[in-house]
């Protein structure tokens, strides 16, 4: 597994909890909109120097007082697979575990969830089954995505799903990803936020998308599906 960046402490990856963040290089997709090219797209990840796993674990413990848990979040956790031993590591530390994952190996997750090495687990949901492809910027097994959300709604200790309303993506997308994941306990919507030149697919930083009232409004329509969720603004 290749350690690209940890943020040593946010307050808003894992709820209501301080934590690090660590992310992981190397992503199965390629969402144009995605603001971490620098760990999706092979050539830039090839560059990028790689953290000791040891001095990631070394520091996660020296400041264990102070954190209440860990984020793994990338890129794509999930297409390492010594993904499970560095969580047991993390287990070790007794902090609370987040996995953040696209769900695209269903494997590697079920793996993770069998042996509780997480606590909460946030997956994104890039668009309904028909647009998957598109918005993910390659050729997606929906089928394993749908495994995935299976696994997680059944053995996750907590989670969310939660969808960057991206340009292109309208009420009527968010109606239908409502409708195949209904009935899940969190669902919650994210803006999309331009950043000129650092996107996978820099065109898209000129693109609109909802803005948050709108995201709001579509939030209304689909709100009695979920237990809980929003829009996170």
């Amino acid at each position: 597994m290749k350690i690209a960046a940890v943020v040593p402490t946010s307050l808003s990856d894992y709820p209501d909890r301080v934590a690090a963040v660590v992310f992981t290089a190397g992503c199965t997709f390629r969402c144009p909109f995605c603001h971490n090219p620098d760990l999706v797209l092979p050539d830039r990840v090839s560059c990028l120097p790689a953290i000791d796993l040891e001095d990631v674990i070394c520091d996660l413990t020296e400041r264990s007082g102070f954190l209440d848990a860990v984020v793994v979040t990338g890129g794509e956790p999930t297409m390492h697979d010594d993904l499970p031993a560095f969580l047991t590591r993390l287990r070790d530390l007794e902090l609370l575990v987040k996995l953040d994952t696209n769900g695209s190996r269903p494997a590697i997750l079920k793996e993770v969830l069998s042996q509780r090495l997480v606590d909460y687990v946030a997956m994104d949901i890039k668009a309904p089954k028909a647009r998957y492809g598109e918005l993910a910027g390659a050729t997606v097994d929906v089928a394993a995505i749908e495994q995935s959300i299976a696994a997680i709604r059944e053995a996750a200790p907590q989670y969310e799903f939660r969808t960057t309303v991206a340009p292109s993506l309208g009420v009527g997308d968010i109606e239908a990803i409502a409708e195949w994941i209904g009935g899940a306990s969190r669902y919650v919507l994210q803006p999309f936020v331009p950043r000129s030149g650092s996107l996978v697919d820099p065109q898209w930083a000129d693109r609109t998308a909802m803005d948050e009232a709108a995201l709001r409004r579509a939030w209304n329509r689909v709100a009695a599906a979920f237990d809980d969720g929003g829009v996170r603004a």
